[in-house]
């Protein structure tokens, strides 16, 4: 699988190549400002690109913003981002065109080398990997929201994995209840958020993320 890595960190940026590289991936770039991402999105074809929101020049959100360009031309191309904060307009920006093959990720979880890979390698395979706290956020606004208080604490537990990216499999072991409670539940937060049900775990994942976020 090959990879385009853009950080402006230099010990984070040799360390997540070298972390990479070590789970079997081609690392086929490592650039550290917006201009050099923006050539090698041009002339590279990765399978998945992991970008600091933040690059050089600008130091706001160069990275993201190439990143949206690249997707604009190349449309689903994977993209997992690294943040150091929560930032719910990122996070929409990510989510507007509404495709899959997205990540949104604090850069405190590169350090647990096995959750970022897995969260790369679901990215490159069209999926969805959005941190736990960005999640947490953007049910905190919608708090007060009639349907979401209609959930049950454990349907709010299952829409937070669900939201992650996570399917009904991996949701099971992590509440450490079966598979067929996982989807019972699941057709009951789509019912009570009034949202289509998809046996697709990308779809039902965005489908929640843009109730989330609206």
């Amino acid at each position: 699988m090959r990879v385009l890595l853009a950080e402006d960190l230099f010990l984070l940026r040799d360390g997540l190549v070298r972390m990479l590289e070590a789970f079997g991936f081609e690392v086929l770039a490592a650039v550290e400002t917006g201009p050099e991402l923006t050539r090698a999105f041009a002339e590279l074809e990765p399978d998945v690109a992991v970008v600091d929101v933040r690059l050089p020049p600008s130091h706001t959100d160069e990275g993201l913003q190439c990143a949206l360009a690249a997707r604009r031309a190349r449309p689903g191309l994977p993209v997992l981002v690294l943040s150091q904060h929560v930032e719910q307009l990122y996070a929409r920006e990510l989510l507007a065109d509404g495709a899959g093959g997205i990540g949104y990720l604090l850069k405190d979880r590169v350090f647990d080398a096995e959750q970022f890979v897995d969260a790369v390698r679901r990215v490159a395979g069209g999926g969805t990997a959005m941190d736990p706290q960005v999640i947490s956020q953007l049910l905190s606004r919608r708090a007060q929201d009639r349907p979401i208080g209609q959930l049950t604490p454990r349907e709010k537990e299952v829409m937070e994995l669900m939201a992650q990216g996570r399917s009904n499999t991996a949701i099971a072991a992590q509440l450490f209840v079966t598979e067929r409670a996982v989807a019972k539940h699941t057709s009951n937060i789509f019912g009570k958020l009034d949202l289509p049900v998809s046996d697709d775990d990308n779809r039902r994942v965005l489908a929640v993320l843009a109730y989330l976020d609206r």
